[in-house]
């Protein structure tokens, strides 16, 4: 086994060996992709494919794909100077833009009363919890959904929707924004018209031709059920979690989530001393998010789901991915395991 474990997936997946191949590929190119000549054209090319292959994955039409620095800014895009609803749950690139906590949260996180102007968050980064009901919407949040569960925007209800490349295995700084037929968007700021006049700026060629390339290798992973295995670590984990730890509350279990997340707490046993015991330990995990630049702070999720401040400062979130080993896993387990002893037995000799 290593001597680190990587186990924090939902903040950023690891680099596919695909994406990268393609993104050297791509620094070779010379040409600037709204060119005219020869180099332009294929560097143009190379956008086209790893357009049609997002597309592919997210179950669109190639047009429906605008390329953009991220998810952050496809939400941007699509919600800067609209009207519309959100709540607590949702990510802060989402709620910047919207009313946030009016949507009503139950104590799994699943979202009440979703539709019409209002958004929806397909799967929670923190929790994993997916929202099962399809309602109507101007946008949709898809980041952590794509890639580890099947999406096909075309059956969505959704005006547009955000998806990011590093969450699925590709680099970081790309990511998109998809518009249904007929719904577009207003550029928000001038320049060369881009994107089919979406997002003006020279598009960013080598991280798209990594989102390609990490897009096409996801949709074999899902065809190939490789997140079913998954699916099988993640229970396993909390499984022996639970078996040391009695008072584990674990987050979203009744609802349908992501086959790789799992969030839990021990009240009192506070989430950013456990990221740190596990770090040196050598397991990198996380308290939640990671949108907040660095910080730890008490989980908003958490709160909107009805928990009070000291168990939802004391959640620790862990999310695998298709490398991920029985090994690593069991390493984990045991290693949590001795630092709650640990903290157990200092609870009670206080």
């Amino acid at each position: 086994m290593p001597d680190r474990v990587y186990l924090d997936w939902n903040a950023t997946a690891p680099l596919r060996p695909e994406a990268r191949a393609a993104m050297l590929e791509a620094m070779d190119l010379l040409g600037n992709p709204s060119s005219v000549h020869a180099e332009g054209r294929a560097a143009k090319a190379l956008v086209e494919r790893a357009r049609l292959q997002v597309a592919d994955l997210v179950g669109c039409d190639r047009d429906a794909v605008a390329f953009t620095s991220g998810a952050t800014e496809a939400a941007m895009l699509a919600l800067k100077d609209m009207a519309c609803a959100s709540a607590a749950v949702e990510h802060p690139c989402v709620t910047a833009w919207t009313d946030d906590a009016v949507l009503r949260v139950d104590r799994d996180g699943r979202i009440e009363d979703v539709g019409g102007a209002s958004t929806r968050q397909v799967a929670n980064s923190e929790t994993g919890v997916l929202q099962s009901a399809n309602p109507p919407v101007v946008f949709e949040d898809a980041v952590q959904a794509v890639g580890k569960t099947p999406y096909r925007f075309a059956d969505r209800r959704a005006a547009s929707a955000a998806v990011s490349a590093h969450k699925l295995g590709g680099p970081k700084g790309v990511g998109a924004l998809i518009l249904r037929p007929g719904h577009d968007i207003e550029m928000k700021w001038p320049g060369g018209g881009q994107e089919q006049g979406r997002r003006s700026g020279t598009e960013n060629v080598v991280g798209i031709a990594g989102f390609g390339a990490a897009a096409a290798a996801a949709q074999r992973d899902l065809e190939a059920g490789v997140w079913e295995g998954v699916a099988r670590l993640r229970d396993q984990l909390e499984d022996r979690l639970g078996a040391v730890a009695p008072e584990l509350i674990l987050f979203g279990e009744r609802a349908p989530r992501l086959p790789n997340t799992s969030s839990f707490a021990i009240p009192g046993w506070k989430g950013e001393t456990q990221v740190m015991l596990i770090d040196l330990a050598g397991f990198a995990v996380s308290a939640g998010s990671a949108c907040s630049s660095g910080k730890v702070k008490t989980s908003r999720v958490l709160l909107a789901m009805g928990f009070d401040e000291e168990t939802a400062g004391s959640a620790l979130r862990v999310s695998i991915g298709p490398t991920t080993t029985e090994a690593e896993i069991t390493a984990f387990a045991d290693a949590w395991s001795d630092a709650y002893r640990r903290w157990r037995a200092r609870k009670s000799a206080a």
